[in-house]
């Protein structure tokens, strides 16, 4: 049943990221990539110029990318010890002396409950991407 419930994340997880990549980070590459030809096409610039410009036509899609990124790194350790916390409920259980099939029963139900809760944690973190992505 774990399998089923990680399917669910990651594929609430898969969405929100292609949504943003089509909606956002796509036009910030092309933006990227229309930027550092322009800067190539500067005859007077010194190389060092030309690499300065590139490395600021970069820097909006890294602060996007690192967002992306940072965000997706505390969804996934709100998430881990959320489980966490339902492996300490299985451990307290089992050492109280309860059966296996009851001790799987609940580790099954906690890990639910903190799978449902962390998608729908998904609307409200893509609408703070999408608003942080807008003002970069």
């Amino acid at each position: 049943m774990a399998e089923a419930h990680q399917a669910r994340v990651q594929n609430g997880v898969e969405e929100m990221v292609q949504s943003l990549e089509r909606e956002h980070i796509r036009k910030m590459q092309g933006r990227m990539f229309r930027c550092s030809a322009d800067c190539c096409d500067r005859p007077t610039d010194s190389m060092s110029q030309v690499h300065q410009c590139i490395e600021r036509c970069h820097t909006p899609l890294a602060k996007a990318q690192g967002l992306v990124t940072s965000e997706l790194e505390k969804f996934q350790d709100r998430l881990t010890r959320c489980t966490m916390h339902c492996n300490d409920k299985a451990k307290d259980l089992f050492d109280s002396g309860a059966k296996e099939p009851a001790v799987r029963s609940l580790m099954d139900r906690c890990v639910g409950s903190c799978v449902d809760d962390h998608i729908n944690l998904i609307p409200s973190m893509t609408r703070r991407l999408k608003e942080n992505l807008d003002s970069i």
